[in-house]
């Protein structure tokens, strides 16, 4: 079962033990300490730190032009429990996390806090077992791809880069190509590069715009259907 969950997670663990360990409930562990059963509180605390840190640094690099104040907003949105409990029902965490019997019989493994927690525990325990890589690319697939509904807006600069990043070694860049007309009715055209090869193009009245019409460009010829 938890090869299953593994395959769903999108990492095999090294160490099984710390998987383990980040889906026991303190419930569990009181109920086995003879076996010597620990909970995931550690982990958990450890989990939330990583995904904060994670989430901030994503938000920092790819919205260069954003207030403090809207850059936190969106990275409460996107690391609150009701986001965290999303993710753990994708991957049915729920079905592997060991809860004592009162918890179990109480409906545990549907308690959005409890899965938003577990969640967390697991980030903190691929972290431990493979390196930071690991959870940022739990994050990526998970999280962060919810981050243009969270912002209201379409941001194809923040979906291209998701896209992009869910392989290793990959950078984009912009590169200004041309600008035309007065001052008034200026046009820039910009090239998005990807590993320094131009992947897409776009146009428009502001530099900005034009880098969003050149993601948009890129993303519909590399990842068509996405």
């Amino acid at each position: 079962m938890l090869s299953d969950f593994e395959a769903r997670l999108g990492y095999a663990f090294q160490d099984r033990a710390l998987l383990e360990n980040a889906l026991t409930h303190s419930s569990y562990a009181n109920e086995h300490r003879r076996e010597g059963a620990s909970s995931n509180e550690r982990l958990e605390f450890l989990g939330d730190a990583i995904l904060g840190f994670v989430v901030a640094d994503h938000l920092y690099r790819t919205h260069p032009d954003k207030p403090e104040g809207e850059l936190t907003k969106i990275r409460a949105e996107l690391v609150c429990e009701k986001s965290l409990a999303e993710v753990a029902n994708k991957i049915h965490l729920g079905d592997v996390l060991l809860l004592g019997h009162g918890e179990s019989h109480g409906g545990g493994s549907h308690r959005p806090s409890m899965l938003a927690d577990a969640v967390e525990a697991v980030l903190a325990a691929a972290y431990l077992d493979g390196g930071l890589e690991v959870p940022r690319k739990i994050i990526s697939r998970f999280i962060l791809q919810r981050e243009s509904a969270v912002s209201g807006s379409q941001d194809y600069k923040t979906r291209f880069q998701e896209l992009v990043q869910r392989e290793p070694d990959r950078h984009i860049s912009y590169r200004l190509a041309s600008e035309s007309g007065p001052d008034h009715d200026k046009r820039f055209t910009v090239e998005v590069l990807l590993n320094d090869e131009p992947v897409g193009s776009g146009e428009g009245s502001s530099k900005k715009r034009a880098e969003q019409a050149a993601a948009k460009d890129a993303m519909e010829r590399l990842f068509p259907g996405e």
